[in-house]
């Protein structure tokens, strides 16, 4: 996995409280995570 794949993986960890086996190229930020709408906005800003 590249610098830059491993660090969004890791804000996203971080961010929502995950497991890291939760976080997958395939994984729906709302079906998979349990992120709701600010959670998405928190993550891109």
């Amino acid at each position: 996995m590249s610098d830059i794949a491993q660090k969004v993986k890791q804000i996203i960890i971080d961010k929502l409280g995950v497991e890291e086996s939760e976080v997958t190229p395939e994984a729906s930020f709302t079906n998979d995570l349990g992120a709701d709408s600010l959670d998405t906005v928190e993550l891109i800003m």
